[in-house]
């Protein structure tokens, strides 16, 4: 008979604690680690949602960029980082479902030191083609590859990076050859098409829109299931090739470190959750040629991962790049 009071009195004190550390949460500054440098359009949108955060939570939300060793750096600072709601992070596809399988060794594992707050972006890659190449349209671009004597060749800023994943993706559906150009800057691996150096490469919709308005890149399909606003009149990858589940993307996901309080999680979730679905932030991102989405609770975001991890780890190991970084 007094086991179950002393249950009782245990399971309130755990809940009078949770409702203390939530009407004290946060009590300091908070950070969010990003991966990319300043300026970037990843750094563009986080710096607003911080904004609306810090003025919902009532202090300060701290920008610390950290790029470098393939998006990994920033990854590892928040996965040793106290788990109180204080250190929040930044990642996307490559950190957390490539470089996995790029790299012998890393610092952090993706499935068990994080905690997913919010999947709120994709981010879309627009396949584009030199306009001196006769070609307007995907299935004209599959004929004329597959016509040529010598492979064409296509721009990536890098091997393993999501660019140059999503041409060997399309290459291996489609029975295409194609030679990747790997530079060591985005800007430069589109202006190089531009420029007529390289015959063509999915390329991201923020930096190429402008170009393509201008007439230096033909676009002939976007890279995820949905059409972008900044482009309506370009058809989907699906679309233009009659594939119907074909779609390469990068997304942004906010993350805690593992063992982040279930009370503290929730409550970022849900500020998340009502910053993204506000009107103008949708159209802020769509501005920027990315897609708004509206995020899934943490098992749906968890699922996401794990089928990304499948799907470009089983490319990774096919091109033979398994652990060569």
């Amino acid at each position: 008979m007094k086991a179950f009071p002393a249950f009782l009195a245990c399971a309130l004190s755990l809940a009078a604690v949770s409702a203390a550390r939530a009407d004290t949460y946060p009590s300091k500054n908070i950070t969010i680690v990003l991966p990319l440098a300043a300026g970037s359009g990843m750094d563009t949108i986080v710096r607003i949602y911080a904004e609306k955060l810090q003025h919902n939570l009532g202090k300060p939300v701290i920008i610390d960029n950290r790029p470098g060793a393939s998006l990994m750096l920033a990854a590892q600072a928040v996965a040793t980082a106290p788990p109180d709601g204080y250190t929040l992070g930044l990642t996307m596809t490559t950190p957390m479902a490539v470089n996995p399988y790029l790299f012998k060794q890393m610092h952090y594992n993706p499935e068990k030191d994080f905690i997913p707050i919010a999947l709120y972006l994709k981010s879309p890659f627009v396949l584009v083609v030199d306009p001196a190449l006769p070609v307007k349209t995907v299935p004209e671009l599959f004929a004329y590859m597959k016509a040529q004597p010598n492979p064409l060749n296509y721009s990536s800023p890098g091997a393993g990076t999501s660019q140059h994943l999503a041409t060997e993706y399309m290459k291996q559906l489609f029975g295409l050859d194609a030679t990747n150009v790997p530079y060591r800057n985005t800007p430069q691996s589109i202006m190089d098409i531009a420029s007529g150096h390289v015959n063509f490469g999915f390329v991201e919709a923020g930096a190429s829109v402008p170009l393509i308005k201008d007439g230096k890149l033909r676009a002939l399909a976007v890279s995820s299931l949905q059409r972008l606003d900044a482009i309506p009149d370009v058809p989907t990858f699906a679309e233009a090739s009659n594939s119907r589940d074909f779609e390469a993307v990068a997304w942004h996901m906010l993350l805690a470190p593992a063992g982040t309080p279930r009370d503290i999680v929730d409550r970022l979730h849900n500020e998340m959750k009502t910053i993204m679905a506000d009107p103008e932030m949708k159209r802020t991102i769509s501005g920027l040629g990315l897609i708004p989405f509206d995020t899934p609770d943490e098992e749906g975001m968890r699922a996401y991962i794990r089928s990304e991890r499948e799907k470009w780890g089983a490319l990774v190991r096919k091109l033979g790049l398994e652990g060569t970084q």
